[in-house]
């Protein structure tokens, strides 16, 4: 018996679906821990089916226990795949010290040697989403894989993280700009900076690129666009690091719509593990509306009585059109400058009624050479403790949770998907 049966109407072929035009998997990382040779020969064999072509997929050696070994000290990824010869009496317990290690938004495939449909259905109730019986196809693996991220049910993938300046030169674009960089290199997952402020944008210059194309074409696409468009446009400024950058032309203006960016979000947010959305210091209807619709919003300060004012007019307005989401976050930018007389950084966020993300002090130097050379703060001074900040606030917006020692679980929120359903 195989656990993969087709449901009603479903094609059993693999090539009649591709040839139908089966969606492509997203830009997710896949790690898979598998304890024979001929397992992970087969595992790394799928990454040649064309829906795999966005596809980062490592393997390594160890099943469960080197899966739990490993997440001991470092990030998961989006999709674990392990191989367990064990028992099936044992392997929901094996389960759980994995859990424990894993973050919140992991998903997981158990490859097993056991054909036994009450195990599948105990694996499938814990919160694994899938259950492949071995030996099988690469094409099996796959659309396992399809059918968790890219069916029409899936849910998206990608967390919407916007950042906004409470007054113009707070520096929000550097302090978004840095933290997709540390979150992309931290997870080694793909992060897209989605510059929106097409007259003035620096995403190009901070990043050193001039693409031809960028997010200006996909807004003035309006219904149009579509996933092949959008990745046509994107532009690649270094690993795991994707870009559509503004324009900077002046020969037209940008008055746009309401919902004139909901789709170009919604799209990247299906294909995309972050989406990092740089907002203008701006107020119009289709700022207030992306303000209104993505995961976080994190307001970038400096410490004097303009950007306290802007900030707290900001977040009480924010608050009320998100009254069932996520406050926004607070973050202060340019702190220490020499001479300027400063509002502490706990009062500051007590008068504004925002969590303090994080505090980053004025560095003329080290600022000025970033810039001037378009490259992140990690490229020009990689032991500056201004990085693990930027890496502080990225784990936070994107909702990562610090690993659980042993024997520790954490609340619900904190468990990994597999878990949740259990617990």
């Amino acid at each position: 018996m195989s656990f993969l049966t087709p449901e009603p109407g479903k094609t059993e072929d693999p090539a009649a679906e591709i040839a139908g035009g089966a969606r492509l998997i997203p830009r997710i990382t896949i790690q898979a821990f598998c304890e024979h040779s001929q397992t992970a020969q087969l595992v790394e064999s799928a990454i040649h089916d064309r829906r795999m072509s966005k596809v980062a997929l490592t393997t390594h050696n160890g099943g469960l226990d080197g899966a739990i070994e490993t997440y001991k000290s470092n990030p998961t990824p989006n999709l674990i795949m392990v191989e367990t010869t064990l028992p099936p009496a044992d392997i929901p317990k094996a389960l759980a010290h994995l859990a424990e290690v894993c973050d919140a938004t992991t998903k997981l495939i158990v490859l097993g040697h056991v054909n036994d449909v009450v195990l599948y259905r105990e694996l499938i109730k814990f919160g694994v989403s899938e259950y492949i019986v071995l030996p099988a196809s690469a094409q099996s693996i796959v659309s396992a894989i399809t059918e968790i991220f890219a069916s029409a049910t899936s849910t998206p993938i990608g967390r919407t993280v916007g950042f906004i300046s409470a007054k113009g030169g707070a520096g929000s674009s550097t302090v978004a700009h840095n933290v997709a960089w540390a979150v992309a290199q931290s997870l080694r997952q793909d992060a897209l900076i989605l510059d929106m402020d097409l007259a003035f944008g620096t995403a190009g210059l901070n990043f050193n690129q001039d693409p031809p194309h960028g997010i200006a074409d996909a807004v003035m696409a309006n219904q149009k666009v579509d996933q092949v468009m959008l990745d046509r446009l994107m532009s690649k400024a270094a690993n795991h690091i994707n870009l559509l950058t503004a324009p900077i032309t002046l020969d037209q203006t940008y008055d746009f719509e309401e919902r004139q960016f909901e789709q170009v979000i919604e799209l990247c947010q299906s294909s995309m593990p972050v989406v990092v959305l740089d907002i203008p210091h701006a107020w119009n209807a289709w700022v207030r509306q992306t303000l209104a619709t993505i995961d976080e919003v994190v307001i970038v300060a400096e410490p004097d009585l303009a950007n306290l004012r802007n900030a707290k007019t900001m977040a009480d307005t924010i608050k009320a059109l998100r009254p069932s989401e996520a406050a926004p976050q607070l973050v202060i930018n340019k702190l220490s400058m020499p001479r300027r007389p400063e509002i502490a950084a706990a009062e500051f966020a007590g008068s504004v009624e925002c969590h303090l993300l994080g505090q980053i002090p004025f560095d003329a130097a080290l600022f000025g050479t970033a810039a001037n050379n378009g490259q992140m703060i990690a490229e020009v001074a990689a032991n500056n403790k201004i990085n693990e900040i930027y890496r502080s606030i990225g784990m936070h917006v994107t909702g990562r949770q610090a690993p659980v020692s042993a024997g520790k679980v954490g609340s619900l929120m904190k468990l990994p998907a597999f878990m949740k359903k259990r617990a």
